[in-house]
Order: C-alpha cells, then sequence, then structure tokens
C-alpha cells in the first residue's frame, strides 16, 4: 500500500442554486446536536467530568455503559458539530477513568482496587469492552495530534502485542488471544465467577433496565441481586480466543494511523490471517472457541460451536426465567475482518465475511411465506447437551445490516443482492429521492425527543446506574454518516468505513466547514458521486475532500461542471462560491494507501 499523498488539484464551484432542504436540513440537525449535547453536559457531568450516578463494577451496568453514553460524541465532532462537543467527551472521559479507579468492590476480584488499571479496564470481554470504546476509538478522527490519545493508543494495542509484561494477553507462537476475558492485569486463564459478569450488590434502589425491571418503578437492588446474578450463571466458560476479541484490532489500527508504525499493520495482518485460516478449516464458519492449543474449539474437544457467546449459547437466563439464545459471533468479527481490509488492503479478509453469510443462506427456510435463517448451530439445547449438531433457532433476521456493511466497504453489485432496497440503500440507487430529507428529520425529531426525556428525568444520582442514562444522550449521528461521508455504521463496536471525509482549511479541524452540507448521492467500486453546496448566500466556503475516513482510498481524478480534473491524491480542495453548489464524480482507487490519521495539509 502507498502512502497518502496531498492534493494535486482546487476547484472552485460558483454555479449558483437556492439551498435544498436536505442541505439546510444538514446544517441543522449539526446546531441542534451541539446544542443537546451542551445541555446533556450541563446536567449530567460533575465539574470533575464524573457521570451523575452511582458507579458499580459489572458488565450489565458498568463502566462500559457509563462512558458509552457518549458513544458517538467524537464522530460528530468529526463530521462538523461545535467544538464543545469534543470538549464535553474529553472531559467525560478523564472524569471516567477517575471515577471508576476510584470505585471498589468485595466479592469481585477484578475490581478490589478499581475497574481500571493504567487507564484499561482491568478484564473483562469485548463485547462490553469495545461498546464502551466506540467514542475512544473515533477520537484520532477529532484529533489526531491529542498526545494522550497518542500515548495511550499505544499502550493500550501494546497490551494485545505482549508490550506489557504485565498483561501476556496474547500468544504469538499461536497467534491467539488467551482468553474471552482480558485487558490491563492481562488474560483469564479459569473460569470466571458469575461476581465478575455481574459485580456487588450496592445499597438503595434504582431504575433498573435490564431483566424485567422496566425504566419505570425504582427497584431494590436487593430484590433482584439473585436474579442478576442468575442472568450470568452460564457465561463461566473463558479461556481461548472468541471472535469478539476480534474487535481489539481497533486499538493496534488506530495506533498505525496515529503513528505510522508498521508494527501493528503487522500484527493486525499475523493476528486476522489466522482466524481466516481457522475459519477455512471450519468450512467458512467462524469458530467461536480457539483453543490455546491454537486449534477451533481446542477447549471443547474440536466443537469449534462453543464457548460462552458461542455458536451454541443457548443457555437457561435465570433473571427472566427462560431460556435464551445469546450468539454474538458477527459482533467483533465484523469490525475485525474490516479493520484488517483497512490496515493491509487485502479484500480476502471481506471474503471471509462473504462466505459465512453464504452459509447462512444455505441453510435459508421459507415459513408461512417468510424467509428465516439459523442463528445458531450445535446442540439444539445447548446447556443440555445430546450429542447433535445442527444449524437451528430459525428466526426472520437475515443480517441485512452485516450484508449492508460488506457492500458499502466492497461497492461490489453482487454483494447488494442480498441487501434490501430500503432506505440509505435505496436512495443510494435512485429508488428513494426523498430519503435525505426524511433521514434527517427523523433524527432531528429523536434530537428534540431525546432533550425533552432528560429535561423531564427527575432522577437523581444515588437512584441511576451506568446504563441508565445512555436512553437520554441526545446525539443522532446516523442520517450524517450515512449521507455526508458514505459511511454505515451497525452493531455495537464500529469500524469506520467511509467514502469521504471533509475538514475546514480555515479552522484548521476536520469536519464540514460552516455552511457546507454535502451528499454522497451514489457509491460503485472505484467512484464516488456526491453533492456539495454552500447555504450561505452571502460568504465563499472551502472544504477539503478527502477519499476515504484515513485517506485509504486514491483520487484519480475529479469530474465536476462537465470538466475532468486529474488528481492523483487522496484530496481535493473545493472553493465554493457564495449560494454555489455542484455536484462531483470522484474516480478513485479504493485501499490503494496505508490508512493515516493526517491531516490532509500535513500529508506528503
Amino acid at each position: 500500500m502507498a502512502a497518502a499523498v496531498s492534493a494535486a488539484e482546487r476547484i472552485t464551484i460558483d454555479k449558483q442554486q437556492s439551498p435544498p432542504a436536505w442541505a439546510l436540513l444538514e446544517r441543522e440537525l449539526l446546531r441542534a446536536n451541539s446544542a443537546a449535547c451542551d445541555r446533556f453536559a450541563k446536567k449530567y457531568l460533575d465539574s470533575r467530568g464524573y457521570l451523575l450516578h452511582t458507579p458499580r463494577w459489572g458488565t450489565l451496568d458498568g463502566p462500559d455503559d457509563a462512558i458509552e453514553t457518549f458513544y458517538n460524541w467524537t464522530l460528530l465532532y468529526a463530521m462538523g458539530a461545535d467544538e464543545s462537543v469534543l470538549r464535553h467527551y474529553r472531559r467525560a472521559l478523564e472524569g471516567h477513568y477517575q471515577q471508576y479507579k476510584e470505585m471498589r468492590t468485595v466479592k469481585t476480584k477484578l475490581a478490589v482496587d478499581g475497574a481500571y488499571y493504567k487507564e484499561f479496564i482491568t478484564q473483562s470481554d469485548w463485547f462490553h469492552t469495545g461498546e464502551g470504546m466506540r467514542a475512544f476509538m473515533f477520537l484520532g478522527l477529532a484529533d489526531p495530534h491529542d498526545e494522550r490519545l497518542i500515548a495511550r493508543m499505544r499502550r493500550f494495542a501494546g497490551l494485545y502485542m505482549n508490550e506489557d509484561p504485565e498483561a501476556p494477553n496474547y500468544d504469538p507462537a499461536k497467534k491467539l488471544i488467551k482468553s474471552i476475558w482480558t485487558g490491563s492485569k492481562g488474560p483469564m486463564l479459569h473460569k470466571a465467577t458469575t461476581y465478575d459478569w455481574v459485580g456487588d450488590d450496592v445499597p438503595g434502589s434504582f431504575h433498573i433496565l435490564h431483566g424485567k425491571a422496566g425504566r419505570g418503578a425504582l427497584v431494590n437492588m436487593a430484590k433482584v441481586y439473585d436474579k442478576m446474578l442468575a442472568h450470568c450463571a452460564e457465561y463461566l466458560d473463558s479461556v481461548g480466543d472468541h471472535p469478539l476479541n476480534l474487535a481489539a484490532t481497533g486499538l493496534a489500527l488506530n495506533a498505525y494511523a496515529l503513528t505510522g508504525d508498521r508494527k501493528y499493520r503487522d500484527w493486525i495482518a499475523d493476528y486476522v490471517g489466522a482466524w481466516r485460516d481457522r475459519t477455512r478449516a471450519t468450512g467458512g464458519n467462524i469458530p467461536t472457541n480457539v483453543g490455546l492449543d491454537g486449534k477451533p474449539g481446542g477447549e471443547y474437544g474440536g466443537r469449534w460451536y462453543k464457548g460462552t457467546y458461542g455458536w451454541n449459547f443457548t443457555i437457561y437466563d435465570g433473571e427472566i426465567d427462560q431460556i435464551a439464545h445469546r450468539n454474538t459471533v458477527t459482533a467483533g468479527s465484523w469490525p475485525g475482518f474490516a479493520n484488517a481490509y483497512l490496515a493491509t488492503g487485502d479484500a480476502g479478509f471481506i471474503d471471509v465475511l462473504r462466505k459465512q453469510m453464504d452459509n447462512l443462506y444455505a441453510q435459508k427456510k421459507t415459513v408461512n411465506g417468510q424467509v428465516m435463517l439459523p442463528q445458531m448451530y450445535g446442540d439444539p439445547r445447548g446447556h443440555k447437551e445430546t450429542g447433535r449438531e445442527e444449524w437451528y433457532h430459525y428466526t426472520p433476521n437475515l443480517f441485512t445490516d452485516r450484508l449492508g456493511e460488506i457492500y458499502a466497504w466492497s461497492g461490489d453489485r453482487r454483494d447488494l443482492e442480498r441487501v434490501p432496497a430500503r432506505g440509505w440503500f435505496a436512495f443510494l440507487e435512485g429508488k428513494d429521492p426523498g430519503y435525505p430529507e426524511s433521514a434527517l428529520r427523523a433524527d432531528l425529531k429523536s434530537v428534540a425527543d431525546n432533550v425533552r426525556e432528560a429535561n423531564e428525568d427527575v432522577t437523581t444520582p444515588d437512584t441511576r446506574l451506568a446504563d441508565y442514562l445512555m436512553g437520554f444522550n441526545p446525539a443522532a449521528h446516523n442520517a450524517l454518516a450515512n449521507l455526508t461521508m458514505g459511511a454505515y455504521l451497525t452493531g455495537n463496536i464500529w469500524s469506520m468505513h467511509a467514502r469521504v471525509r471533509y475538514f475546514d482549511p480555515k479552522r484548521q479541524r476536520p469536519g464540514l466547514p460552516e455552511d457546507v452540507a454535502a451528499l454522497v448521492e451514489k457509491i460503485g467500486p472505484d467512484s464516488v458521486t456526491l453533492s456539495l453546496v454552500n447555504v450561505s448566500q452571502a460568504e465563499a466556503r472551502t472544504v477539503i475532500v478527502q477519499s476515504g475516513a484515513y485517506a485509504e482510498h486514491q483520487i484519480e481524478s475529479v469530474t465536476v461542471g462537465g470538466r475532468t480534473v486529474p488528481v492523483n491524491g487522496t484530496s481535493v480542495e473545493v472553493r465554493l462560491a457564495a449560494g454555489a453548489g455542484e455536484r462531483m464524480e470522484m474516480r478513485t482507487r479504493r485501499y490503494a494507501n496505508a490508512p493515516t490519521l493526517r491531516l490532509p495539509w500535513e500529508a506528503r
């Protein structure tokens, strides 16, 4: 992969037009998001940046949920929201580290001295660690010069590269992460306890959101604590690698993009490459346990589908008093293989995900006219084995979000065949021209609804647990990510693939400049078509358009106003006259460059 090069051309757009509704709505959504985040931070963060709630260890309502409250704020800033949004997130992050460093447990050994050690979770699974780090993973998009970020990203990535002798999470010979439970205190190489998952009980009554409690009445924790423990009674197997651990590649990808140090790229290629080999060995099904011997199903006598959160994780949930099917195979594997694609440019990593979908679709059934796919594999009774191995638990979930990601990353028309022609995908195909306006209005309504709920919230910190305020987060990013960047973000752990990103050369920051709106209208394997509009009728604006979130795509040419300009770079500078707008097509070579978070005016 080549190094990114600076822009080779400047383009002027002076074609006058009345600002379209979508452009005005984009600008209003950025403004509304910024104002709503300001109000939220004022109400729910104290002067130290502590979230106003009752801290508690656990995966049901613990440290990952507290900081996940701000999960999309760094992305919003990177798309053009006010600087205050980034400032609030940084304050919340520093406060969070300190608040949960001070937290103590008695029954839970993992957090007897706090939830964090060296600013990283002591031990947890990457389903929860990844949720809590979503905003942190995108902090480099917001400010790649943040020295604390660079130092932390190096240190955190090093936890999975055996650079910290206190945290030997990785086996470089077998190319595996040793446990589903990892962190700054190393891997858990024994069975977990229910206290590891649930944490200590704390005195008081709370708005407990999980199980059957609901958001309404206060519930005394003493009355539900045994049920909370019962929720995780069968979550105890821990040893061996798990596809959730593939989410840890986000740390190395960021370290690579921030520093350019090739060791991070090499580690991703080695680790995810080993997962690719093991998936091939299991017929294209991503195994949910890799033993310490390096073999699929190594901790279960070769049964690759076993393990906590695995293909066969059918359990009895004592909290809700019923059987539950909890397979998380896509949660870490999709972002993990996508990170490897970004780091290396090797499209073979995405082939693994296609093959997994092929295997599932090969088992589809039509029941009463509805197509259904299996969600599980192994013994259909899960916790009570009969020796049977089969696909089971058929539901209408057709994994369309995951299929949509594959298409958004590849641009291959064949990947589009299984993606429903609705919403953003219908718009890209010219089938729903009203989608941008309706999507932006829906997100504006979401902002308003959450602001209203927060205004009406009369709870106090001593009745809130870590997950309570997540539902009040007013920030709405989805329409902006789709429409301005051509990015498609699904699930609770993200990998950023975008067709374009924008920068403000006047203010020397990422995001759409003041008054500028952008609309990605079409994507293809080697092109992207977008419109740029300056809604100001009085002032000219200048925007830098970069190909890819990390300048990973190379622009070969730009066609605008009937004129084609050769570029051979990763970005172009566009000057928009007052009230001007125009459609432009960028011809690109995708994933041609090493990912970098350097700002366009710094690229060499």
